[in-house]
């Protein structure tokens, strides 16, 4: 089994929630209270909290409280590294190597599947 790094996952998970994104989108155009990220979410306040627990667990948000005002921003670097995984599997292949081309030792390449009945 293929291992990742943790916040990779996590921040895969963050972003699998539509309500998640709507909350990173509007973070994009600078940072926002809680209660401006809940305004065009049909959800409450409790559960708002809960989606900006689940960002911030991923790194993809910060936030820090100003008297009694949580301000949230986003934080570039965590989507900067699933950005780059997912480059990494847009890379072209790697081209057939000259070992899988060549012929085995009794002169034919080898096989590639069952024969096709015609």
């Amino acid at each position: 089994m293929l291992k990742y790094p943790p916040d990779l996952d996590r921040v895969f998970h963050a972003l699998a929630d539509p309500s998640r994104r709507a909350m990173l989108e509007r973070l994009q155009r600078g940072s926002a209270s809680v209660s401006e990220l809940a305004q065009p979410l049909a959800m409450s306040l409790a559960a708002v909290l809960q989606h900006l627990q689940v960002l911030e667990d991923s790194g993809l948000v910060r936030s820090h409280k100003t008297g009694r005002v949580r301000l949230c921003r986003l934080d570039r670097t965590a989507l900067g590294e699933a950005e780059h995984w997912l480059g990494q599997r847009r890379a072209p292949p790697e081209p057939p190597s000259e070992n899988r081309l060549a012929p085995v030792a009794d002169g034919h390449p080898p096989a590639r599947g069952p024969a096709l009945a015609r």
